[in-house]
């Protein structure tokens, strides 16, 4: 038996935090469709992700094992309870890494690309912390009377 060594141990949560951000990137793309276009078809989500109908046929198979969404041949797809908890966390997720790129300095494009990926591999930790700074800013800006 192999003996792990320190190092070890972060490389195997960002291959753990990879595997998890597909699903996540798909989770978060169906909800966006289906709040801005009223529902989300394969072709929808194909052409959002930029990849072929085959490899959102296969995601969504595997998404719909994880009891994430809902969908048969011919209807939309949709969101299951739990994946609705899972997108709206992301979503949050998000928010609050680029809000903090933001008041970082970080441009608005520049800030909403970088979050895209951050928003995956983020520990709670440092997301809490992040929601604490921009917490702290708001106040003082409110103290400072800025917008």
């Amino acid at each position: 038996m192999l003996m792990s060594s320190p190092t070890e141990q972060p490389f195997a949560k960002v291959r753990r935090d990879h595997s998890q951000e597909t699903a996540e990137d798909y989770i978060e793309a169906v909800s966006d469709i289906v709040h801005h276009q009223g529902e989300c078809r394969v072709k929808h989500l194909a052409e959002h992700m930029g990849v072929s109908h085959v490899t959102v046929t296969r995601i969504v198979a595997r998404l719909q094992q994880d009891k994430l969404l809902n969908t048969k041949p011919y209807y939309p797809i949709r969101l299951t309870a739990k994946g609705e908890r899972l997108a709206a966390k992301i979503r949050q997720r998000h928010q609050i890494v680029q809000h903090f790129l933001n008041l970082l300095g970080v441009k608005e494009d520049t800030a909403r690309r970088d979050a895209e990926g951050i928003e995956h591999h983020v520990s709670d930790e440092t997301l809490r912390c992040m929601q604490t700074f921009i917490e702290q800013q708001t106040a003082l800006q409110k103290q400072e009377g800025s917008p």
